[in-house]
């Protein structure tokens, strides 16, 4: 027999009637709706090739280097050709046509799908690699199905096989007919997170068939879903540009832009919501694992076209990408180009994070400029490029969805990519260097800094599981953006003191010479890119990061240093914020840093000015944080009290508006006691906890509390017990430890804090 019927096709018959066939016969053996129809079976196609003749020959054109362009392209047409250009036997072409008269009066419109008999598989996708037809009739049927048999050797076919390791001359295909739903609206359906496997369901919804949410060519509404609870967690409603409906007079599939009235319209009720997400629960719990459904509602009754199990989720992968209003640009809004260095919004489709060179690809003749690491532009991915979206870095589309061409094929090679970006080809350049998040559905400019080592973080995890709870927070120090993957790991509440000088002395290069020979942009670029890695590392943990505070002899050591100033004692000298206000023109950039910082959405940065002396430095410096974009009523800001007189002004200095001090007892320490900490001479004179010092910073912190100011410390004194036990009892708001005292700290406050409990009620 060369068709099977789909009420006679169950899971089990996957070598006969391929993995569409298969799932569509079981799930109308399931009950669920599908609409009728029938397969031309793999059987059929193999015996029309191997009866022709033509099958050693085609299994030869296709045996070719699947990394060359040209030689794909080649293969595909002379395949093409052979199987094309060979009749169907009469007796096979009778079977096809009365099976078709069959499903009703003759005259109904179907579908025709190809369902190859390795696709669809719990190992490998190869969905959307074959051909599909809508609204075919009768006249055109067969050579229909032969076309479906052709797109078995398309290009990207063969080289998903030859990639995945499948021989030509074992995979068959068997062809789908169905009637056709003429649909008023359509898309798919996850019934989890096609990226994460997060316990999200995710539909997509466009007008018309849902061949333009599949191909990518519409960016579709989307509806992410809690599977928990069943609420609808986000819906992003896109500006749907163009639809898919089938010609009244030819019966062809057409392509026509949607009414102004439903382009920016929700495309699915509640109640439709509703009974999607029952469905794709009954289908998942039916085959037991994770599905992509593609559906079709035709006059208020929903239909199931096609199921099969997603291959896609990646055990290791937790982000989900972002998911925001639209744009009316049919993309997801852009940040500015002054707001930061996020250029453009779209749906992270495919997890990571790639830089590369933009290559604008508009016609397939681009490919070939398509290199390794770039980053591929394009309006939407066609099959054609799958090779070279093998050799990118990253893809990203103006059009599509979760289930597009570029979303599916990327997530299965592993490339980073984000889609419906809206206007990526027209607002980004060729050459550009850009960076992709393909979690986030970011696209940044410039590229990531390359990956440094980072110190094992296995040390810093804590010994204990358990963390103790404390009221006074307990946070870390971090003198390096690298070290913040090992600092995040000791369970701190958050960072007190990450030091800008640390990331500018990496540079080489003082700060006058970095940006004479690269740029004010690319200076603060290196900030930003610092200060990102921490505060992204701790979210929504508070990131407290101190502005730029080295003394000139480090300075002099960088090239660029012979312009710096010879002091007798740097520690006393040109440094701090005395240095900052000095020079407000390098100062703004770093100030620039911080607003890039907040407009890209995180809000746990704290800015912290070094060595100030009283109210003046405080209103200087704050005037010019506002000058620079950030707003110090919306921010969170503070000063060091690092000498006796900040210690001694702080009550004028909470005046000025700061939310908060944090004492450096380094510095506090030598100038109180006039003790050189870099002296050897004196280094046994040094002492934190000298009555002197201790009386500063306890007046310090009855006065803070009076008024309302958070007080905190971020000098190594306090990872030592009897400092702790001493800000404690005065009421300290938190204590920033060294990464290696972290949890020792923990417990030390925590039991201080029963103390004072016991000592309270006793």
């Amino acid at each position: 027999m060369a068709v099977a019927w789909l009420d006679d096709v169950r899971s089990t018959d996957v070598d006969r009637v391929g993995g569409k066939g298969a799932s569509l016969g079981e799930l109308t053996a399931a009950g669920l709706p599908v609409p009728s129809g029938f397969v031309v079976t793999a059987g059929t196609y193999r015996e029309f090739i191997e009866d022709a003749g033509i099958d050693e020959e085609l299994f030869s054109a296709v045996d070719v280097d699947h990394e060359d362009t040209e030689a794909l392209r080649e293969a595909h047409e002379r395949a093409h050709e052979l199987i094309m250009e060979t009749p169907v036997p009469d007796d096979v072409r009778e079977e096809i046509i009365a099976a078709y008269r069959d499903l009703g009066d003759g005259e109904r419109f179907v579908a025709v799908r190809s369902s190859a008999t390795a696709e669809d598989l719990p190992d490998a996708s190869f969905a959307g690699q074959q051909e599909t037809f809508l609204n075919v009739r009768e006249d055109a049927l067969v050579e229909r199905v032969k076309e479906c048999w052709a797109s078995l050797f398309s290009q990207r076919a063969i080289y998903y096989r030859n990639r995945q390791g499948f021989p030509h001359e074992k995979v068959d295909i068997a062809v789908v007919v169905q009637e056709m739903v003429d649909a008023e609206k359509s898309g798919v359906l996850f019934t989890s997170h096609p990226s994460t496997g997060d316990p999200q369901i995710i539909i997509e919804a466009a007008w018309g068939l849902g061949e333009a949410v599949v191909s990518g060519s519409v960016s579709p509404d989307n509806y992410v879903i809690d599977r928990e609870t069943g609420e609808v967690e986000t819906i992003t409603v896109a500006d749907k540009k163009t639809m898919m409906i089938k010609d009244e007079e030819t019966g062809e599939t057409i392509e026509t832009e949607v009414p102004d009235d439903k382009r920016s319209v929700r495309v699915l009720e509640d109640g439709e919501i509703d009974e999607l997400i029952e469905l794709g629960e009954r289908v998942e719990d039916h085959y037991g694992t994770p599905q992509d459904v593609e559906w079709a509602v035709h006059e208020g009754e929903i239909y199931m076209l096609q199921s099969r199990p997603i291959t896609t989720i990646d055990d290791e992968d937790e982000a989900v990408p972002d998911v925001e209003a639209a744009g009316a640009d049919g993309g997801i809004e852009a940040d500015s180009a002054d707001s930061g260095d996020v250029l453009l919004r779209g749906l992270g489709s495919s997890p990571g994070i790639a830089s590369g060179e933009v290559r604008i690809v508009t016609k397939l003749d681009h490919l070939d400029q398509v290199g390794e690491g770039d980053i591929i532009v394009t309006e939407m991915t066609m099959p054609d490029m799958v090779p070279a979206m093998k050799r990118a870095a990253g893809i990203v589309t103006d059009e599509g969805g979760m289930t597009s061409h570029a979303a599916i094929v990327s997530r299965e090679l592993g490339v980073p990519a984000v889609v419906g970006a809206g206007s990526a080809t027209h607002d980004l350049e060729d050459g550009q260097l850009i960076t992709i998040d393909g979690d986030k559905g970011t696209i940044r400019e410039g590229t990531e800094p390359e990956e440094e080592e980072t110190e094992p973080i296995e040390d810093a995890r804590p010994k204990t599981p358990v963390k103790p709870m404390t009221a006074t927070e307990v946070k870390v120090n971090v003198s390096i953006p690298e070290a913040a993957e090992r600092a995040a790991a000791t369970g701190a509440d958050g960072v007190g003191l990450l030091r800008t000088e640390h990331m500018v002395l990496s540079l080489g290069k003082t700060p006058t010479k970095y940006i004479a020979d690269n740029g004010e942009r690319a200076y603060v670029d290196e900030l930003v890119d610092g200060i990102r890695t921490a505060a992204e590392e701790f979210y929504p943990r508070p990131v407290r990061v101190r502005t730029l505070d080295a003394p000139t002899d480090e300075f002099r050591q960088l090239e660029g240093g012979d312009d710096e100033p010879r002091e007798h004692n740097p520690m006393l000298g040109y440094r701090g914020i005395r240095r900052s206000l000095d020079n407000p023109d390098l100062f703004k950039h770093e100030l620039e840093a911080f607003r890039r910082i907040f407009d890209m959405g995180y809000d746990n940065v704290e800015v912290m000015f070094p060595l100030v002396n009283d109210a003046e430095d405080v209103a200087r410096a704050r005037d010019l944080m506002k000058q620079a974009g950030v707003d110090p009523e919306k921010r969170t800001w503070g000063v060091m009290v690092e000498t006796p007189a900040a210690a001694l002004a702080v009550e004028s200095m909470a005046e000025e508006g700061i939310d908060f001090v944090s004492f450096g007892t380094n510095d506090l320490t030598q100038y109180t006691l006039a003790v050189d900490r870099n002296n050897e001479r004196v280094a046994d004179r040094f002492d934190e906890l000298h009555p002197a010092v201790l009386s500063l910073i306890g007046d310090t912190i009855e006065t803070c509390r009076e008024l309302g100011v958070k007080t905190s410390i971020c000098g190594q004194a306090g990872s030592k017990p009897q400092m702790v036990q001493f800000l404690v009892e005065k009421g300290v708001s938190s204590v920033s430890a060294n990464i290696d005292a972290v949890r020792d700290v923990q417990h030390e406050v925590k039991r201080v804090e029963q103390r004072l409990i016991l000592d309270s009620v006793r």
